[in-house]
């Protein structure tokens, strides 16, 4: 076991595009998306221990310890090792609860992927993925690290290499619940499968937008405003919206006209995530 303390990123993820191909019988949805992450992230600050204790803080009120992603994340690695290790784990969150960034699951994956390697329990990355999955079905493709074309409910990778650019991400003062998106009855479900080289080839949408747009009237100002500047569009089922440039310059004086009705951040898009970087950092080190 490694016991000193280490700072892990938990980076946050675009959906490029977006497509809803089918619903299947058991209510899930088929879907179609290329992930590509940020260099934008919160941070686990994570001490191993043989208490048999994880310790999660801050606390979040209104969630309980055991119903947080973390921890379930953490308890899940215990028993799949079979082993009762400790940690205590601190969470500087700074990605937006509700935003369409992947936040939750992205802790979910740090946590797997640092314990597994603070823990030396060494399961594969298959391994982690699987265990991933059971908690979030964006978990998985933050455990492996690699910007991915995702198929199915999101479970079905295949590495992808989009174009690294520039992003400016604004969230209007609103959180969204993806359920609410996915069970509206007016969501597009029948967009047609197509193979990945038609999907890069072409314009990227995502099919939650117009939902969206339509419920909550400040996501449509924020992309209202956005695509006076460059191409724009909503991640994931929001409520963050994203437009995306060649530059960095280009994307730090748009953000600097940001109205005071969005919060903003400029991050570079990157295809292998900041947590893989740090993982062959730290086992760098330790060689």
């Amino acid at each position: 076991m490694i016991t000193r303390t280490t700072s892990w990123p938990a980076p946050a993820k675009l959906n490029l595009f977006l497509y809803i191909t089918g619903r299947r019988p058991d209510g899930y949805h088929e879907l179609q998306t290329l992930f590509q992450f940020l260099e934008h992230s919160d941070t686990l600050t994570i001490t191993a221990n043989e208490s048999g204790i994880i310790n999660l803080s801050p606390a979040i009120e209104g969630v309980a310890t055991e119903d947080n992603l973390i921890y379930r994340a953490a308890d899940a690695l215990r028993k799949a090792a079979g082993i009762q290790a400790g940690a205590d784990i601190h969470l500087d969150k700074i990605l937006p609860m509700g935003g369409g960034l992947g936040g939750g699951s992205s802790n979910a994956a740090t946590a797997l992927v640092a314990l597994n390697y603070l823990w030396q329990t060494q399961l594969s990355v298959d391994e982690l993925a699987e265990i991933g999955l059971k908690l979030g079905a964006d978990v998985p493709v933050f455990v492996r690290g690699f910007s991915a074309f995702a198929e199915g409910v999101g479970e079905k990778l295949q590495p992808a290499e989009p174009q690294e650019r520039w992003y400016l991400v604004a969230k209007p003062d609103v959180s969204i619940a993806t359920v609410d998106i996915f069970t509206h009855p007016e969501l597009t479900r029948d967009t047609e499968k197509r193979q990945l080289d038609a999907l890069l080839a072409g314009v990227y949408e995502n099919d939650c937008e117009k939902i969206v747009r339509r419920l909550h009237p400040e996501v449509d100002k924020a992309l209202s405003w956005l695509l006076e500047y460059a191409p724009s569009r909503l991640t994931g089922t929001g409520a963050c919206v994203f437009a995306e440039f060649s530059t960095h310059q280009e994307a730090i004086a748009t953000l600097k006209k940001l109205p005071d009705w969005l919060q903003g951040f400029v991050a570079k898009g990157v295809n292998t995530s900041p947590l893989l970087t740090a993982l062959n950092a730290h086992s760098t080190d330790c060689q």
